[in-house]
């Protein structure tokens, strides 16, 4: 399936990687060179995206600045007020249309591939039985992740919760589609996505796709110093 349309999350207050956050928004923050902002979406427009809506809350004037700056297929979508990760979503609906959209978090490194992670998630959506597929890696393989996994994948692809049993061991990555019909019935207001991945999993709706490169997570001032390093060793530039 061609999605030719994609968000972009910039609107955090990035808490855990203070002090670097107190005076410039984490997607801003650069690594080697490129901020997370511009690497993203770099990747993005490389995928074939032809409209990518970022939000911003915290110092969102200098995320407008910067994508000021660009001349791809933004559209801004300002938060008066922190709405989450899916707030955030459900506030951007009007500009991202009625067809299943990619989603990307602002706070990694997403090692391409070839073919990429987003024609890989692309080629694998199935609308019919999906209403969010995300890209997972093992926890042992997501550099920084620094928590236990989001969830369990199963043999047919469906991603499930762990359990004491069986604890989740893939992380979600930040890299995901979403069909808008999960947001359905919801006003915008501040909630986390994780809440939506509890609901389509309860309905056998959610999915995972593990990626075949590597991530990196940077989401701490430890890790945002060590990462140059890490991505030299890893080739990625």
């Amino acid at each position: 399936m061609s999605i030719t349309t994609g968000m972009l999350l910039a609107a955090g207050r990035g808490e855990r990687m203070r002090p670097l956050t107190d005076t410039c928004p984490k997607p801003l923050l650069e690594i080697s060179g490129r901020s997370m902002l511009d690497r993203a979406l770099d990747q993005m427009e490389a995928a074939g995206l032809t409209r990518i809506v970022v939000n911003a809350c915290y110092r969102a004037g200098q995320v407008e600045q910067a994508l000021a700056t660009r001349n791809g297929p933004c559209l801004f979508s300002r938060e008066s007020e922190a709405l989450e990760t899916g707030g955030g979503i459900c506030n951007a609906l009007p500009l991202l249309g009625d067809k299943p959209f990619f989603v990307m978090n602002g706070d990694g490194v997403l090692e391409n591939t070839d073919p990429s992670p987003f024609a890989r998630l692309a080629a694998a959506w199935n609308s019919a039985r999906m209403d969010a597929l995300l890209l997972v890696l093992p926890v042992a393989k997501a550099h920084f992740f620094g928590s236990p996994g989001n969830f369990r994948l199963l043999p047919d692809g469906r991603l499930v919760h762990g359990t004491q049993e069986q604890p989740a061991d893939m992380a979600y990555i930040g890299l995901q589609i979403l069909h808008p019909r999960l947001f359905h019935g919801i006003a915008p207001h501040a909630f986390p996505l994780r809440e939506l991945y509890a609901k389509a999993a309860g309905a056998g709706r959610l999915f995972g796709l593990t990626h075949t490169g590597t991530w990196l997570h940077v989401g701490t001032p430890k890790a945002y110093a060590e990462a140059p390093a890490l991505m030299e060793h890893l080739g990625i530039p």
